[in-house]
């Protein structure tokens, strides 16, 4: 039976399930940062997943990205699956921006995490779940 991880459960926001995934949104508003989650219990790395959902996965990756770049207009999407702290496997898609502070290096441990304040965190969670629902009923993939 599939269950989020106790971390991931705490550091995000679920913004809407997804053909494979749950997307989450990581409560740092330094960056825009999804994460996304297989929802298959056991799962840790990449090639764990099922054969049959590996599309599934691959194309909520697309989507995220596609997602974040309308949103933001950002100058890289960086997408990665590390699981070094959080063992279930969870795929980060963060937008960066060559002015953004930590630029070029990843994002990991560099800052502390700014929490979204209440009405921010609403107003994000709405922007992408608006253009998500767009995205996946107008463009496609």
């Amino acid at each position: 039976m599939f269950e989020l991880h106790p971390t991931l459960a705490k550091d995000t926001v679920l913004v809407s399930r997804m053909a494979a995934c749950q997307m989450l949104l990581m409560n740092d508003s330094t960056y825009p940062w999804l994460i996304l989650v297989p929802e298959v219990a056991g799962l840790k790395d990449l090639d764990d997943v099922p054969a049959h959902l590996a599309a599934q996965v691959w194309t909520d990756m697309a989507l995220a990205s596609r997602l974040l770049r309308t949103l933001f207009q950002p100058d890289k999407i960086n997408v990665a699956a590390l699981g070094n702290v959080v063992p279930q496997l969870h795929i980060h898609v963060i937008a960066r921006f060559q002015k953004d502070p930590v630029w070029p290096q990843p994002v990991w441990g560099k800052l502390p995490v700014v929490p979204y304040e209440r009405s921010s965190l609403e107003e994000r969670l709405g922007r992408l779940q608006n253009q998500l629902h767009s995205l996946q009923n107008g463009l496609p993939l």
